[in-house]
C-alpha cells in the first residue's frame, strides 16, 4: 500500500475539501485526486464523497480511517527506531575484558546518557562484514595487517597505544623486576593459550616474538584465558602478557606480578573502525572523546615498538 497515498486520504478526512489538504501537503489539487483515486482502486471501495461543501467520509471511507492513521503511525515508529541518535551505537569490542571496553566506559561516564549495545566479533574480518551490512556501528581493531587492506568505505582511526606488561608468578626470575626490556625475555617461555591464527592479535604477537627473539607457546589447554593465573601462581618459568588497561583477576594469595616493560615499550595499537557513511552522532562524539583524551603521558617514538603495519595515534 502507497504510504503517501494513506497519508493523503488521512489529510483530505482531516481537511475536509480536497484543495485544502493540497495546500497542507503542498502539492497540487490534481496530485490529491490522483492519489486518492489510486488509493480507491487499489482498496476497491469509495472512500469519498464529493458534496458542495468538500468531501465527505463513505462509510468505508469511516472505516478504513482510524487504521490510516495507525498505519501513519507505525511508519513513524519504523522511521524513528532507525533514525541516527534514536537507536544504541552498537560498538564491537573485541573482549569485554580488554582495552576497548574500558576505554567504552571511560566514554559512557563523560556521556552518562549516550545509549550503548556492546557485542564481541572474533577477527577484523567478521567485524569490517559486519559494519559494512550495518549490523554494527564501530569496531576496535589493530590495523592493517600485512596483505589485508580495509576497503575504501571503511576508516580507522587510532585511537590509544595500549602498553603491554609482563604478568608473572611471585617465583618467576622477573617477579620482583621493576621493569624489564624485551630483549631480556628470550629464552623464557611466554604462554599464550589464546592466539588464534589469521587474528590481527596473532600476528601483532608474531611480530613482536620476531623482533626480540621471544618464544611465545601457544599450545595448551584450550579454556580461554580463565586458567592463565592459576597456572602463573605456581609456576617459576612461566610468563604471559597483558595490556595495560587488560582486566585480569585473581586471589590475593596468588601474589601475581605486573611488570612493566621498557626499553623499548611494546603497544598495541587500537584503532576504531566504522564505515564513512555512517551518521549516528553518537558515533561522532565516541570518535572525538577517543582521540582527544588519550593516556597523559605519550611515549616518544624511539621509547615504543609496535609492527611497521599497524597505524598508531600521534604523540
Amino acid at each position: 500500500m502507497d504510504l503517501n497515498a494513506v497519508r493523503t486520504f488521512v489529510a483530505v478526512a482531516d481537511a475536509g475539501r480536497f484543495q485544502d489538504a493540497a495546500t497542507d501537503l503542498s502539492i497540487t489539487q490534481q496530485a490529491v485526486s490522483k492519489r486518492v483515486a489510486a488509493l480507491e482502486k487499489d482498496l476497491g471501495v469509495r472512500l469519498f464523497t464529493r458534496t458542495a461543501r468538500g468531501a465527505r467520509l463513505t462509510v468505508d471511507g469511516q472505516a478504513f480511517l482510524p487504521h490510516a492513521r495507525e498505519l501513519l503511525r507505525a511508519e513513524e515508529r519504523a522511521a524513528a527506531s532507525v533514525r541516527p541518535g534514536r537507536r544504541a551505537l552498537r560498538v564491537d569490542v573485541i573482549g569485554r575484558k580488554l582495552a576497548p571496553a574500558a576505554l567504552l566506559r571511560d566514554f559512557l561516564r563523560a556521556h552518562p546518557s549516550t545509549e550503548l549495545d556492546v557485542v564481541t566479533l572474533h577477527d577484523v574480518e567478521a567485524a569490517v562484514t559486519a559494519i559494512r551490512s550495518g549490523t554494527i556501528d564501530a569496531s576496535f581493531r589493530a590495523v592493517a595487517m600485512p596483505g589485508r587492506p580495509l576497503p575504501d568505505d571503511i576508516r580507522a582511526t587510532p585511537v590509544h597505544d595500549e602498553p603491554l606488561q609482563l604478568l608473572t608468578g611471585p617465583g618467576h626470575p622477573f617477579a620482583d623486576a621493576p621493569a624489564v626490556a624485551p630483549a631480556e625475555l628470550a629464552g623464557h617461555r611466554i604462554w599464550m593459550p589464546e592466539l588464534p591464527p589469521g587474528t590481527e592479535w596473532a600476528a601483532y604477537y608474531a611480530d613482536l616474538a620476531a623482533a626480540f627473539g621471544l618464544s611465545i607457546d601457544v599450545v595448551g589447554p584450550h579454556f580461554g584465558t580463565e586458567p592463565l593465573p592459576d597456572v602463573l601462581a605456581d609456576s617459576t618459568t612461566l610468563a604471559t602478557f597483558v595490556g595495560e588497561l587488560t582486566r585480569v583477576l585473581w586471589p590475593a594469595d596468588y601474589d601475581l606480578r605486573r611488570i612493566a616493560l621498557h626499553h623499548p615499550t611494546p603497544v598495541y595499537p587500537h584503532c576504531l573502525l566504522h564505515h564513512r557513511d555512517n551518521p549516528h552522532p553518537a558515533l561522532a562524539a565516541l570518535r572525538e572523546h577517543l582521540t582527544r583524551s588519550g593516556p597523559e603521558r605519550r611515549l616518544r617514538g624511539d621509547e615504543i615498538w609496535t609492527p611497521a603495519w599497524a597505524h598508531r595515534t600521534t604523540p
